[in-house]
């Protein structure tokens, strides 16, 4: 790293933010720290959170999250040095897809105030219609291919002379994040289990303040909170993740191939697992 990064582990007011580096290869070895970052939305980063952000090694930002989600809690970023922010959307299926459906379809139940029972029984079958986290997963990643092998040779192309280390989040940092996460960690040979156990952390770092927070919002929204919803807005399933990449194995043969598949060359690949294997 140059003098100027500092590696970081923590970023204060995010508390799904992690560095992705020291996990094992399937051929020895460690991530490389410094390189790939993940996390959930930055809108709540302290002044703390800011300047060690600053300090880091990161440069390119990738936001998973749609237009509306952005809006509503726009990420905090220093104004000391520029960053790179690229917007990508894989929300096929995604949880805030089908909220968006239920919300376009309580918009069209009539002029005025909505009928309590009629929204009881809308809130009932869009919750019945919502998907497994790892149903979820798979609907993203058909058709999400260009989006994550765009990902991935952002990774490829930073280097330690500026930074330009990428930090990958989305709302949670758990779904659409997790899902980019695995794949480019898998591509570059790190073992499974590794890849599955970092997933399935997401569900402790949220534990708290911040689920509680979001299921408050649902709560208020009229959605009962079942096992199921909890599980889909907070949760991180192992199965979920292992049913995602198992789908990749089973029609790409793997994560790198799956990544090519949306564009990924022989050379950005080369140059990922050197970036991030080495």
């Amino acid at each position: 790293m140059t003098s100027h990064s500092a590696l970081i582990t923590t970023l204060d007011g995010a508390v799904n933010f992690r560095d992705l580096g020291g996990m094992p290869l399937t051929g020895g070895g460690q991530t490389r720290p410094g390189v790939f970052y993940r996390s959930e939305a930055l809108n709540t980063l302290t002044p703390e959170g800011e300047a060690a952000l600053a300090a880091s090694p990161i440069g390119v930002i990738v936001d998973f999250r749609m237009d509306t989600e952005r809006a509503g809690a726009p990420d905090v970023l220093p104004e000391t040095r520029p960053f790179k922010v690229v917007n990508l959307s894989v929300m096929q299926g995604g949880l805030a897809g089908a909220a968006q459906a239920a919300f376009a379809a309580a918009d069209h139940t009539g002029a005025g105030a909505p009928d309590p029972a009629a929204m009881q029984q809308l809130m009932s079958n869009v919750l019945a219609a919502i998907p497994t986290l790892g149903e979820m997963y798979v609907q993203m990643l058909d058709g999400g291919a260009p989006a994550f092998a765009e990902v991935a040779g952002l990774v490829a192309a930073s280097t330690d002379e500026t930074p330009s280390a990428v930090l990958i989040h989305c709302t949670a940092g758990k779904d659409r994040t997790g899902v980019s996460a695995a794949l480019i960690l898998d591509a570059v040979g790190v073992e499974r289990d590794a890849i599955v156990a970092d997933y399935a952390s997401s569900a402790q770092h949220l534990a708290g303040p911040w689920a509680d927070g979001m299921l408050e919002m649902v709560r208020r929204l009229g959605a009962p909170a079942t096992p199921a919803l909890v599980q889909l807005i907070t949760g991180t399933p192992p199965e979920a993740i292992t049913q995602a990449l198992a789908w990749v194995d089973a029609h790409f043969g793997g994560s790198a191939q799956y990544l090519q598949s949306g564009g990924l060359s022989d050379a950005q690949l080369a140059a990922l697992r050197a970036r991030l294997a080495a």
